[in-house]
């Protein structure tokens, strides 16, 4: 079941991304920053994210149904 669950996990990622380089001007305002990012620093950016979110939605995960 875990394979099925990244497969369907993919087409978030693209979304995702999709919506952090849209959104990106006011996320830079608001830290300061001036620069304009592409699609693929986006996805950079999020994978970069999921990377470190991931571990820790696993851990609740077993605890919540174990």
């Amino acid at each position: 079941m875990g394979y099925f669950r990244i497969l369907a996990a993919i087409p978030g990622f693209f979304l995702s991304s999709f919506f952090l380089m849209l959104l990106w001007d006011v996320i830079a305002a608001r830290m300061g920053m001036s620069m304009d990012i592409n699609y693929i620093t986006a996805m950079l950016i999020n994978i970069t994210l999921w990377i470190a979110v991931a571990p820790l939605a696993a851990v609740r995960g077993k605890k919540t149904s174990g």
